[in-house]
């Protein structure tokens, strides 16, 4: 008798655990609004805007990209979350610039492989990374960066880097900028991702052209020094 009420309570629970994880994978694919060209990337497509609207609180206005065509989203940089909140507020898969030491990360390669992430060697031959970000361009996709390079807190400053206005000069494409703001583990890679923050991303019209007067307004947007309506709402 022992034995068949554990079978039967054991049946139960694998029955109610099959039931949980298929609701779980409706809702996760329901968020779901860009799509990776695979089921597995597109689940996480899902579970990244649960993530950051849910427990990082994400308040943003979207960046609305182009259905088709190449475009470049450029934001400031203040933490590991930064990414995850990009890909939050787009609908269109992003091929960001990542670090080399950061792309070959255990653990993590494999994800950055197959989100297409393009790994640039900052100490020794970045031009590499620049081509493979103008090949993507030209093919109409739609590559992300941090032009300061760096984590760069509010308050600080940082010279952007001219990559992502060498590359809308030579394929064409507006560049989309965002701010973000409201991240709880400003500086850190991994624990940003833990501490709760209640994130902002704030995005702006696409910028033109790459005139100099464009690199300063990129410039002080990137450093907080232009507020949007979303900014002036939440503080």
């Amino acid at each position: 008798m022992y034995e068949l009420l554990l079978s039967i309570t054991v049946a139960i629970l694998i029955i109610v655990f099959i039931w949980l994880l298929r609701k779980g994978l409706k809702i996760t694919l329901a968020a779901q609004q860009t799509d990776w060209g695979k089921t597995g990337l597109n689940y996480l497509d899902g579970l990244n805007r649960l993530f950051c609207k849910h427990y990082h609180r994400l308040q943003y206005t979207p960046i609305e990209l182009p259905p088709q065509g190449a475009a470049i989203v450029v934001a400031n940089h203040l933490s590991g979350l930064d990414p995850l909140l990009l890909v939050a507020v787009t609908r269109r898969p992003l091929r960001f610039l990542i670090a080399r030491e950061q792309y070959e990360r255990f653990g993590l390669k494999w994800l950055f492989q197959a989100i297409g992430c393009i790994p640039v060697d900052r100490g020794s031959r970045p031009e590499i990374a620049l081509r493979a970000a103008l090949r993507a361009l030209e093919a109409g996709e739609v590559i992300a960066l941090f032009p300061q390079g760096t984590f760069v807190l509010p308050g600080e400053s940082q010279k952007i880097k001219k990559g992502s206005l060498w590359l809308a000069e030579h394929t064409n494409s507006p560049i989309y900028p965002a701010y973000i703001s409201g991240i709880s583990g400003m500086g850190y890679i991994f624990l940003s991702l833990l501490w709760r923050s209640h994130a902002v991303i704030a995005s702006y019209p696409p910028l033109a052209n790459s005139s100099n007067q464009q690199l300063e307004y990129l410039q002080a947007l990137l450093e907080g020094r232009i507020s949007s309506s979303l900014n002036e709402a939440i503080n």
